[in-house]
């Protein structure tokens, strides 16, 4: 409930999302949680976005060039990590070589420094997922009266 609430103010599906790489430093590090915001208003050059071409894992970048098709108004975006050296066309679907507003989840307006490390542990360390979900667990358990 609390999920659909936050999509709801963010408009976004995706009202927060964890930091998993380098890229984004020294700005955002490993482990920051990004909030998200989907406005209206027109992508600027600079602005960190979120985008999904179809990966599993959605991505954070800057945004550092945009042109805006004059036939139908349309936008093409070009991202690229501020720790990478390289624009990001290596990362989006073969062939494509802009992003388009349909694959924006949101903009960031914020972050949370280093909460995301509890996802990003349990995703790669099995053992420390089930080693938290069993402490849980017996935290549950012995804690009723």
């Amino acid at each position: 409930m609390i999920m659909k609430g936050l999509q709801c103010v963010s408009a976004s599906k995706t009202p927060a999302v964890v930091v998993l790489s380098e890229s984004m430093e020294p700005g955002f590090k490993r482990g920051d949680v990004l909030l998200l915001h989907m406005s209206k208003d027109p992508i600027r050059a600079g602005e960190v976005v979120v985008f999904d071409d179809g990966r599993p894992i959605p991505i954070v970048h800057r945004v550092i060039e945009l042109h805006e098709r004059r036939n139908n108004k349309t936008l093409d975006l070009l991202t690229k990590g501020d720790n990478n050296s390289l624009d990001d066309r290596a990362l989006y679907t073969p062939g494509q070589l802009w992003l388009h507003e349909h694959h924006i989840m949101g903009r960031a307006i914020g972050f949370v420094p280093y909460v995301g490390w509890i996802t990003i542990i349990m995703t790669e360390k099995a053992f420390a997922k089930y080693l938290i979900i069993g402490g849980l667990c017996l935290l549950v358990l012995f804690s009723q009266k």
